[in-house]
């Protein structure tokens, strides 16, 4: 089974946030330091400069980043997933918002299990999702 959220498509996501929140491309090239025809050449580009990436995450108000950090949390095997907690370390300086879970995580899942792809169970295995968290998700999309 071909999923096409693991095909990260990251110059189609720029464009889109572009357009999405009204701004011209020669504003956001502007702010890159770049030109236009630059800028439009990053929407067809495989992979990009990570500080671009920050750049355009910072200019558009929209963190490219998760689109990656999304992809290793679904399809990271499973071993890499079951970290011991006695293992991680703690970032004093850093905080991270409590949830990892997207919207758009969240619609793939709850599109595997509506689409009997997946069951409740081989969810919880396959992506270590709390049971009690997968089923507030199922119970908040019903209403």
């Amino acid at each position: 089974m071909k999923s096409n959220f693991k095909d990260i498509l990251i110059g189609e996501c720029i464009k889109t946030r572009i357009q999405e929140i009204g701004i011209t491309e020669a504003e956001v090239a502007r702010s890159l330091e770049t030109n236009q025809d630059e800028l439009i050449g990053y929407y067809t580009a495989q992979d990009m400069d990570v500080d671009v990436l920050l750049k355009l995450s910072k200019i558009l108000d929209y963190d490219f980043f998760r689109l990656y950090s999304q992809h290793l949390i679904l399809y990271a095997p499973a071993i890499a997933r079951e970290t011991p907690s006695s293992n991680v370390q703690k970032s004093e300086g850093l905080q991270f918002r409590k949830n990892i879970y997207t919207f758009e995580i969240i619609n793939f899942i709850l599109e595997k299990i509506e689409n009997n792809e997946m069951s409740i169970s081989e969810v919880v295995n396959a992506y270590n999702i709390p049971k009690t968290t997968l089923n507030k998700w199922i119970n908040k999309n019903k209403k």
